[in-house]
């Protein structure tokens, strides 16, 4: 029973290191909550073709992609919780929350709870992604080179604001007539609080417009006089008639009970309207622009925690629209100052396990689509793409005859029918169908495989390059396999990576039918390096000794080696590596790739004078193959143990792998040296193995098992004398999971090395 406890407790032990050694490798990859990268290229295959659309008409516009790191499904889940998300209460039901109990409860007057479809169509950012509304990923800050009166007067345009001079009552119902204009107000405002003031404007008209009798910014509300909010900060639901626009007015007089520090820092009370709209600006750049909220659409949804408080709390706005809404002001604003070709920068979020098409609109009736999935083409020229199925919705890009595409959704409505289609470069939108007709039902027929160069080296890649026909079937799917993975690998699209030497077949094959074409591809190996397992060796006259060396990778194609002597009076070595010592002295021998004589290993050769059979002697225990001893027994291998198997009148003097004297009660183990002395100088020098023994430490343990893992994944690579000591099936070949596994069951007690 202790024998089998013992046996559990090297289980344990050993499965407690594979769990770190896994747990190690888990700590290179741990990534931040969230990260952002520049360029379309770095955006999920499903937002690229629409970016790219974007930017042929704006080249000077920059896209930056917001990784969230949270799961889509989670993200909706939370910011569809009743009362986060609101639409106004005359929507149809397909916008609205229709729980028994929970459809058309006014959350605030006139708003209702949103459907979780309205939820996922309003987040998902690739619904949005055309010229006008991307806007609500526009980076929201101050921009002297952009931002102008001219302007915001054109953003306020169709408002009460529009071209207008402040006018405002004290609290003592005082009329106060200023000589500016609000948007005198809104850009001074900006500029104080680094904050866009094109995004302050559209916030204006997005929460108080288009009347400046608005009750939030009249100062004539009850118990308010001469206070205003002309961003409704504060103006949380009430069931209490006016309760959001009192709540709002109430944070205007005392920020809601703030601190003397924070109502000083946002101007508070906001008892002028240029107190009001400056600090109001200051709470918006504060409150959300400049803690990493700093689009229209982090406002919104909180996706983003940069302050370390949470996600989904931080929500300016509850209507679910209003990024989409604000975003179309931003876009005329600018359109009307002829800014739209500045440079501009776009900050898109990406979730995990977004959906493959993204959710439409509820304003689309899915009743009017049937599922489909037709090859067509366009059989007409310039031809819009839109986001919806009417000229009401923005157009995401244009094509022409013969532009090929797939029909996701058949219009089936009475009057104009659409289609929802998906074009070969991943835009989904919709498209008059009397401009779509069907392809002809063709099939690949033919497939032709060219390459520049069927050898690849290791290591490189290389794209296939493919012709179908006939031409109509060009877009029709094929598969590429390798028949051999370990040589090289090829992907989905053609694209061959050269994993090892040696030869296999690419195989480009129909989809539809068994129409296949094939190509033989070679991969060459260089060499990159050369090993001796031996750096130093002292031999006597007439002793022969073979060193072994190895070819790096092992992969090499070319495996062949020269060996060379600088002194072959002193010691000479031929085509197999076996050294000769003639006389004494010492000299250096060679090793070099034949493929590359610049790649090459030295050994140095000491040749002492011949010492006679008689002068020593080692027990028959030990197992001598020329300058190597093995077979020691692991369980006794202190250096005096060593001893007592030598009879010897001369000196012996043992070393470890670093060369320091080892003392009497000090371990042996795999790269220690058994020197032969007489008068200090060494007659002769063993090299010692002990199989399994991965560090030299003398020792067969759970650290062996971790330097040789090591030494299989790359991460650190073994000498050569470790290389052989951990080459438990002593067949001459490198060390591999086997020797892992054996080393395993001699810990365990299971299989015992042999030595």
């Amino acid at each position: 029973m202790k024998i089998l406890n013992q046996k559990r407790n090297y289980i344990i032990l050993i499965s407690i290191l594979f769990v770190l050694i896994s747990l190690l490798s888990f700590l290179y990859f741990k990534a931040d909550a969230s990260s952002q990268t520049t360029g379309i290229e770095n955006f999920p295959s499903s937002y690229q073709p629409y970016l790219q659309e974007i930017l042929k008409k704006h080249p000077n516009w920059k896209f930056t992609a917001l990784y969230t790191n949270l799961d889509w499904n989670y993200v909706i889940e939370q910011e569809n919780a009743f009362g986060i998300n609101l639409v106004p209460k005359n929507y149809t039901d397909s916008w609205k929350n229709t729980t028994p109990g929970q459809y058309n409860v006014e959350v605030d007057a006139g708003w209702v709870d949103s459907s979780r479809q309205a939820v996922e169509y309003c987040m998902d950012p690739r619904n949005f992604l055309n010229e006008v509304r991307i806007f609500q990923f526009e980076e929201l800050s101050y921009d002297s080179n952009t931002n102008n009166l001219n302007g915001i007067e054109k953003i306020l345009y169709g408002t009460e604001f529009y071209n207008t001079k402040v006018n405002y009552l004290d609290s003592n119902g005082n009329n106060i007539s200023m000589s500016e204009k609000y948007s005198d107000l809104i850009l001074r405002g900006g500029q104080i609080s680094s904050v866009s003031p094109y995004h302050l404007a559209s916030r204006i008209k997005q929460e108080v417009g288009p009347f400046l009798t608005h009750p939030s910014i009249s100062g004539t509300v009850a118990g308010f006089e001469g206070l205003y909010n002309f961003y409704n900060i504060g103006a949380t639901s009430s069931s209490e008639p006016m309760g959001a626009i009192k709540n709002g007015l109430q944070y205007a007089r005392d920020g809601k009970g703030a601190s003397t520090e924070i109502k000083n820092r946002y101007l508070i009370p906001w008892n002028t309207k240029e107190r009001a709209v400056t600090g109001g600006g200051i709470f918006i750049g504060a409150s959300y622009i400049n803690v990493g909220q700093n689009t229209i659409y982090l406002q919104k949804f909180d996706v983003v925690d940069t302050n370390g408080n949470g996600l989904f709390w931080h929500q300016y706005m509850t209507n679910v629209l209003a990024p989409y809404s604000e975003s179309k002001s931003i876009y005329n604003g600018y359109e009307k100052t002829g800014v739209l070709n500045t440079a501009m920068s776009f900050v898109i979020p990406i979730y995990n396990n977004m959906p493959e098409i993204p959710t439409q609109s509820p304003s689309i009736n899915s009743s009017y689509f049937i599922d489909d999935n037709t090859k067509v083409y366009c059989n007409a020229q310039n031809v819009n793409i839109r986001t919806g199925p009417s000229t009401s919705y923005e157009i995401t890009t244009t094509v022409s005859n013969p532009d090929k595409m797939t029909r996701i959704k058949k219009g089936q409505q009475s009057g104009e029918r659409w289609d929802m289609v998906k074009l070969e470069n991943g835009i989904i939108g919709y498209i008059y169908q009397p401009y779509v007709s069907e392809l002809p039902n063709v099939e690949i027929e033919k497939i032709d495989i060219s390459i520049d160069n069927t050898t690849l080296q290791k290591g490189e890649k290389k794209q296939l390059q493919i012709t179908i026909s006939p031409v109509e079937a060009n877009t029709h799917k094929v598969t590429f396999t390798s028949s051999n993975p370990g040589v090289a690998t090829v992907d989905d699209n053609g694209n061959i990576h050269a994993i090892s030497s040696g030869s296999t077949t690419i195989t480009v094959k129909a989809e539809e039918n068994s129409v296949q074409s094939q190509i033989l591809i070679y991969v060459y190996s260089k060499v990159t390096g050369i090993s001796i397992d031996q750096n130093e060796i002292y031999m006597q006259i007439g002793d022969t000794f073979k060193i072994n060396a190895y070819i790096e990778p092992d992969d090499a194609n070319n495996k062949n080696i020269l060996y060379k002597s600088e002194n072959s009076e002193i010691a000479k070595i031929d085509e197999n590596g076996i050294i000769t010592a003639n006389k004494e002295g010492d000299t250096i021998v060679l090793a070099a790739s034949e493929e590359n004589t610049n790649i090459k290993e030295e050994c140095k050769v000491i040749v002492v004078r011949k010492m006679e059979d008689s002068e020593i002697h080692f027990d028959s225990s030990l197992q001598l193959n020329s300058l190597e001893i093995s077979g020691i027994d692991y369980t006794n291998n202190t250096v005096q143990e060593i001893k007592k198997l030598i009879t010897t009148d001369l000196e012996i003097e043992i070393v470890n792998y670093q060369d320091q004297i080892l003392g009497e009660n000090d371990l042996v183990g795999t790269g220690c040296k058994i020197r032969v002395k007489e008068n200090s100088q060494i007659l002769r020098q063993y090299n010692i193995i002990l199989y399994g023994d991965a560090n030299g430490d003398g020792k067969i343990n759970s650290v062996d098992l971790l330097v040789l893992q090591r030494h299989i994944l790359e991460i650190e690579k073994l000498h050569d004398i470790f290389k052989k000591a951990t080459n438990i099936n002593k067949n001459g070949s490198k060390p591999t999971s086997v020797d892992l596994l054996l080393i395993q069951r001699h810990i365990l007690g299971i299989q015992i090395i042999i030595q």
